[in-house]
C-alpha cells in the first residue's frame, strides 16, 4: 500500500509541475511554436490572430480567436484552405501523463473550409512537408499514436469544393458536424447536416476499426445520407487508400432536383415512367480502386415499372457510363409520347376511338438522356407507350451525348413482330427516326391505338424509314419525312361498300354494316412534312379491282385519297363498271364521292383520242392505197412520209441520171 501511495504522490507532484510550467511561457509563445511545428510537418503556415488562452480547469486545453491554415502554392483560389472565428480544444491531463493522447473536444466556431482539385488531379487537402516526398511520414512525432477523440464539433461552418476538372464548384452552407473517436482501436461515429443550393443535406455514419481506417484500410461501414426527399443507405464494408466498397445499397432517388444541386447541375423531372413519382435502386455493390461501380442483383423502380439485373458505372470522359441487362415484366412508358393517363397507372393514354383528338402537344423533355451514356440490353413482357403497346420486348439501348438508339432484336407487336431501329435524339431540340420492319401487324389494332381508327381489318407488311424533328408529338408528325413499302393480306374496310356505290352510283353506301373485301392490297409511299403521298397503290377484291393515288396527312390527321376502282370486271380483267371515288377530310369524319366530273372528263379525252386514231387510220390508208406510204414497226407515220419522199426523189434522180448517161 505504501508504494502506491508514493506513486500517487510522485504523480502529482509532476502534474503540477507541467503546469507550473505552461503557466510561466507567454500564450503567444505558445501559439508561435505550435505554429511553426505545424508548418514544419505539413508545409502549410497556421496563424492564430487575437489571444491564445490556455485552460488547466476542470481539463487541459487552449482556446484561441481567429485561426487559419494557408492554401496550397499552387492554387488559384483567394481565401485559406481553412479559416474559423475560434478553436477550442480540451485534453485529459492525466492520460497526457501517463503517455495517451485523449482529446476530449476539438470545437470550431464558424469554420470555412476550401477544398480543391486542380485540373492536374492535385488536391489542396494533401499537406506535405515532414516527410520524403513532401508528406508526413510515420516517423513524424505523433503520427501512428495511439489518439481518441470524445467529441470533435463544427458549428455554422461553410465547405466549398472546386474540381477544376468537371467544373464543379459547390458550396454547403450551415455546416453543423460531430465526430466521435471513442477507443482508437475501435468505432468510430459521425454526422453532418448542411444547405446546399436551397437543399438539405444529412449525413450519418458509423466505421469499425478507427485505427485501420486511418490507415485507408477495409473497415465495416454503415452509412445514411439524405438530400432534399432523396435518401441513401449502405450496409458493408469500405476504405479509402484507394476509395473501395462492398456491401448492401439502398437508395430513393425521386428527388431529382436535390440530386443534381448537390453536383452542381440542373436535372429537370424525366417523363412518368422513368422517375417522375418514384426513382428507387437496391442491390449488391462493389466500388473498386478505379471508381467503377458494379451492382448486382439490381432492383430499380422509376414509377410504377421494376426493372432487375445486374449493371455497371464507369465514369466515362464527359459523364458516367452505364452498361449491363434489365429484366421488366411490364414497362409503362406512355410518358415518352406526352401522355401520361392517371399517375397512378390505372388511367389509359389511347385516344378515343373517333380519334377526334389532334396529336398531344405537350413538351416532350429529354434532357435526362444528357446525363449519362448507357449500353443496356433490356427484355419486357410488355411495353406500353400509350399510342401504342406492345409484347415480348428485347432491345439494347445505347445512349452517347443525349442521343439514344433502341437497336430491336424482338418486339411483339399486335399479333406480329417489329425489328429495326428507333433513335432518339435530344442533342440541340429532339428528333425522331429509324428504319423498321413491320411483319403480320393487326391493321385494326394498331391504328384503333394509334389514330383511334379501326375500319381497316387485315394484317399488314411495312418497312420504312422515318425522321421526325419537333419539341412534341404533334410537332414531330407534323414534321416528318421518310419513306417506305406496304403489303396488306386478305381482309375488309368496314365502314365503306366501294362495289355498291359503283353498283348504283350511289354515295350512300357508307357507314354501319357497310364493307369492302379485298385480298389483298400493295404499294409503295413516301413522306414530306407529315403528309404521305401514294401513286400506286393496287387493290384486289372478288368483285372489284383498284387503283390509288393521293395524300394522307399523318400530321394533321385527314386525307385526300383517289380510288380508281374497276366493279365487276371481265376474265380478263377489263370491262366492268368505272367510276373514281374521292375520300377527303379529317380521319375522324372523311366525306366520300363519286369523282363523276372525273368520269365525263375521262370520257371525252377517250372519245377524242378515239377520234384521232379513227381519223389517222383513214389517212394511212389513203396514204397507203394512192402513195404507197406504209408505216413500219415502231415507225410514226410522218416519219413514214418523209421516208417515203426521200426513197421517190431517189427513184427520180436515178432515172435522170440514166437518160443523160444514155443520150451520150
Amino acid at each position: 500500500m505504501r508504494w502506491i501511495l508514493r506513486i500517487s504522490v510522485a504523480l502529482v507532484v509532476f502534474v503540477m509541475l507541467i503546469l507550473l510550467l505552461v503557466m510561466m511561457i507567454p500564450a503567444d509563445r505558445v501559439a508561435r511554436l505550435a505554429a511553426d511545428k505545424f508548418q514544419e510537418l505539413s508545409g502549410r503556415s497556421l496563424t492564430f490572430e487575437g489571444e491564445v488562452s490556455p485552460r488547466f480547469w476542470p481539463v487541459l486545453g487552449v482556446t484561441t480567436g481567429p485561426v487559419s491554415i494557408s492554401n496550397a502554392e499552387w492554387s488559384g483560389l483567394e481565401g485559406p484552405m481553412f479559416a474559423a472565428d475560434s478553436l477550442m480544444i480540451s485534453i485529459n491531463a492525466a492520460a497526457l501523463v501517463g503517455g495517451e493522447v485523449k482529446i476530449l473536444g476539438i470545437e470550431a466556431e464558424r469554420p470555412r473550409i476550401l477544398l480543391e482539385r486542380d485540373n492536374k488531379g492535385r488536391e489542396n487537402w494533401v499537406f506535405g512537408g515532414g516527410g520524403e516526398g513532401g508528406e508526413i511520414s510515420e516517423a513524424t512525432p505523433g503520427v501512428g499514436r495511439a489518439w481518441t477523440l470524445e467529441k470533435g464539433l463544427i458549428s455554422n461552418g461553410t465547405l466549398r469544393f472546386v474540381d477544376q476538372i468537371s467544373g464543379r464548384d459547390i458550396t454547403l452552407d450551415g455546416l453543423n458536424a460531430e465526430l466521435a473517436i471513442p477507443d482508437f482501436g475501435g468505432a468510430f461515429t459521425t454526422s453532418a447536416s448542411a444547405v446546399v443550393s436551397g437543399q438539405r443535406l444529412t449525413l450519418n455514419a458509423t466505421g469499425g476499426i478507427f485505427s485501420a481506417f486511418t490507415e485507408g484500410r477495409i473497415v465495416p461501414v454503415s452509412l445514411t445520407a439524405g438530400v432534399g426527399d432523396a435518401k441513401l443507405s449502405f450496409e458493408g464494408r469500405g476504405g479509402w487508400q484507394p476509395m473501395a466498397a462492398e456491401g448492401k445499397i439502398t437508395a430513393d432517388l425521386s428527388d431529382l432536383a436535390a440530386l443534381g444541386a448537390l453536383s452542381g447541375t440542373s436535372v429537370s423531372a424525366p417523363p412518368e415512367g422513368f422517375g417522375a413519382r418514384r426513382l428507387a435502386l437496391s442491390g449488391q455493390l462493389t466500388l473498386d480502386d478505379k471508381g467503377a461501380l458494379y451492382l448486382r442483383g439490381t432492383r430499380i423502380e422509376a414509377d410504377d415499372n421494376i426493372l432487375a439485373g445486374d449493371l455497371d458505372l464507369r465514369q466515362g470522359e464527359a459523364r458516367p457510363k452505364l452498361s449491363g441487362n434489365l429484366r421488366a415484366n411490364a414497362l409503362n412508358l406512355r410518358g415518352l409520347s406526352g401522355s401520361t393517363g392517371d399517375v397512378a397507372g390505372a388511367g389509359s393514354a389511347a385516344p378515343p376511338a373517333s380519334g377526334g383528338e389532334g396529336w398531344s402537344k405537350e413538351r416532350i423533355d429529354v434532357s435526362a438522356l444528357g446525363a449519362i451514356d448507357t449500353e443496356v440490353s433490356l427484355g419486357a413482357g410488355s411495353v406500353d407507350l400509350g399510342r401504342l403497346k406492345f409484347g415480348e420486348t428485347r432491345l439494347l439501348l445505347s445512349i452517347d451525348r443525349s442521343r439514344a438508339v433502341f437497336d430491336i432484336s424482338e418486339l411483339a407487336a399486335y399479333g406480329g413482330a417489329v425489328t429495326g431501329e428507333f433513335v432518339l435524339n435530344g442533342r440541340g431540340g429532339l428528333s425522331v427516326g429509324g428504319t423498321l420492319a413491320l411483319a403480320g401487324i393487326d391493321t385494326q389494332s394498331l391504328l384503333s391505338d394509334l389514330a383511334g381508327w379501326d375500319r381497316l381489318i387485315s394484317r399488314v407488311n411495312l418497312n420504312f424509314s422515318f425522321l421526325g424533328v419537333g419539341n412534341s408529338l404533334d410537332e414531330l408528325m407534323r414534321g416528318l419525312k421518310g419513306e417506305g413499302s406496304l403489303s396488306l393480306s386478305k381482309g375488309e374496310i368496314r365502314g365503306l361498300d366501294i362495289a355498291g356505290m359503283l353498283r348504283t352510283l350511289d354515295t350512300s353506301y357508307v357507314g354501319e354494316g357497310q364493307k369492302t373485301i379485298f385480298d389483298g392490297i400493295a404499294g409503295s409511299f413516301n413522306i414530306l412534312d407529315g403528309n404521305l403521298t401514294n401513286e400506286d397503290l393496287k387493290l384486289m377484291a372478288p368483285y372489284l379491282n383498284a387503283s390509288g393515288s393521293g395524300r394522307v396527312g399523318l400530321g394533321a390527321r385527314d386525307l385526300d385519297y383517289r380510288i380508281r376502282p374497276v366493279a365487276f370486271p371481265g376474265q380478263d380483267g377489263t370491262g366492268g363498271v368505272m367510276v373514281p371515288l374521292r375520300i377527303t377530310g379529317p380521319w375522324a369524319a372523311p366525306s366520300y364521292r363519286l369523282d363523276l366530273e372525273s368520269i365525263a372528263r375521262e370520257k371525252m379525252e377517250a372519245e377524242a383520242k378515239a377520234a384521232e386514231a379513227k381519223a389517222r387510220a383513214e389517212l394511212e390508208a389513203k396514204l397507203k392505197k394512192e402513195l404507197g406510204v406504209e408505216a413500219g414497226q415502231d415507225e410514226k407515220l410522218e416519219d413514214a412520209v418523209k421516208r417515203r419522199a426521200r426513197e421517190a426523189l431517189s427513184d427520180e434522180a436515178a432515172r435522170m441520171l440514166e437518160g443523160l448517161i444514155g443520150g451520150n
